[in-house]
Parts: C-alpha cells; sequence; structure tokens
C-alpha cells in the first residue's frame, strides 16, 4: 500500500479522487491548501503528492518548488487543461509528470504506480559495471549513489532514473519516444516535454555549464545521448 498526499482545493474533486486512490488500494490523505501539504509532507511518511496546480494562497507551482527543495519526493500535477504555459512551468518547478483534469482515476493511478517504481527501480548489476566513472562523474548502479568529483547529487527519482537510462548506452542516441517509454512509462505519442524539463533539471545537477552539457547532450531532430564517448 503507498501513502498519497492528495493537495486539491475543490471539494468534489478532492473527496472523488480519494475514494477512488483508495478503492485501488492507496491510503490517501487530502488536504485542500497548499501550506497544509507542506505540513503534512514534513510530518508524515509520504510516498507520492498528487497536486493541483491552481490553488488559493500559495499556488501549486510554488508548492512544487518546495517540494522539491526538500528531497526527491515524487510530484504528479494535476492541471485543468492542457495549457502549455502551465505544463511546462511546473515541470521547470520539479514535477516529475502530469494529468489534465477532469482526471479519470485509472490515468492517475497508473501514474502514480509508474512513478513509484521509479522511486523504488534498481538496474540489474550484471547489466552493467555496478560502478562506472565517466570524467568526473560517478554512477553507482547497485546504491543509486550520483556523484561528482567525490560529491554526492541527489537527483529525483525520476532524474535518476533519466540519467541511469541514458547512461546506459553511452553514445547512443535515445529519442524523446523511447524514453517517455522507458523512463515515465507512457505508451504512444506521449508529451515529449516530460524529457525535455527532467534533462534540462538533471544538466542543472551534473553539468559544470549547463548551456554546454559535456554529458546529456542534445541530437537535434532526434533526442539525447549520454557522453563522453
Amino acid at each position: 500500500m503507498s501513502r498519497v498526499l492528495l493537495i486539491e482545493d475543490d471539494q468534489a474533486v478532492r473527496a472523488g479522487l480519494r475514494l477512488a486512490l483508495t478503492r485501488q488500494g492507496h491510503a490517501v490523505e487530502a488536504v485542500e491548501t497548499g501550506e497544509q501539504g507542506l505540513d503534512r509532507i514534513v510530518a508524515a511518511a509520504v510516498e507520492v503528492v498528487v497536486l493541483d496546480l491552481m490553488l488559493p494562497g500559495m499556488d501549486g507551482f510554488e508548492v512544487c518548488r518546495r517540494i522539491r527543495a526538500l528531497g526527491d519526493l515524487p510530484v504528479i500535477m494535476l492541471t485543468a487543461r492542457n495549457d502549455d504555459m502551465d505544463v511546462v512551468v511546473g515541470l521547470e518547478a520539479g514535477a516529475d509528470d502530469y494529468v489534465v483534469k477532469p482526471v479519470q482515476p485509472r490515468v492517475l493511478e497508473a501514474r502514480i504506480r509508474a512513478v513509484l517504481r521509479r522511486t523504488g527501480a534498481r538496474q540489474p548489476v550484471g547489466s552493467r559495471a555496478a560502478l562506472e566513472r565517466h570524467g568526473d562523474l560517478t554512477i553507482d548502479r547497485a546504491g543509486l549513489v550520483i556523484s561528482k568529483d567525490g560529491t554526492a547529487i541527489g537527483l529525483s527519482p525520476t532524474e535518476l532514473r533519466l540519467l541511469l537510462e541514458l547512461s546506459g548506452a553511452p553514445g547512443r542516441v535515445l529519442s524523446r519516444q523511447q524514453l517517455l517509454e522507458t523512463v515515465w512509462e507512457h505508451g504512444y505519442l506521449g508529451d515529449s516535454r516530460l524529457v525535455d524539463a527532467c534533462v534540462q533539471r538533471l544538466r542543472a545537477k551534473i553539468e559544470d555549464d549547463a548551456t554546454s552539457p559535456v554529458y546529456v547532450q542534445t541530437v537535434r531532430g532526434f533526442g539525447y545521448r549520454f557522453g563522453p564517448l
């Protein structure tokens, strides 16, 4: 049973999603403001946050930023419409995934399970060396620890899974759709903005200069590859 924190100000939506997710086997705590949600994150053992963007007072974007500043807790944001700016800003704030309202509980539940699998994912140690060194970047696949110049780097589960996927095939170009399928477990025609935003956040953490990346390189018109070769 996973512990889900739902932050949603609409009472009907909050009650409906709480009931649906509870029936699907999750332990759900539901609150109506961002401030209440942040308090519960500190006090409770939450495994994933489902966060509405349009909240009274502190909006969902700021809540997401504060959650991300606290650590690697997965965040799935709810947006009232498929608004490009809302989605992009939410992803840049640190969200791992998003669902457009009106929310289909089965879709949300599938996204929750996918992000939780990423949180607890383990790469097969025998598939590649458990400890890899790429320049000043060290990847410990067994311990799931990423360090640079000997200092550990804090990555969210999605950022970590993306780095492991890219570094598992150095020099090989992986399309955005391939990454959506393997990292986010999204099927056909997933949203490539998820990949681009996560790459942006990952570069900010592992690159000396995110505007001139060495490790996560863009191949225009195709996708991304891991270097240096």
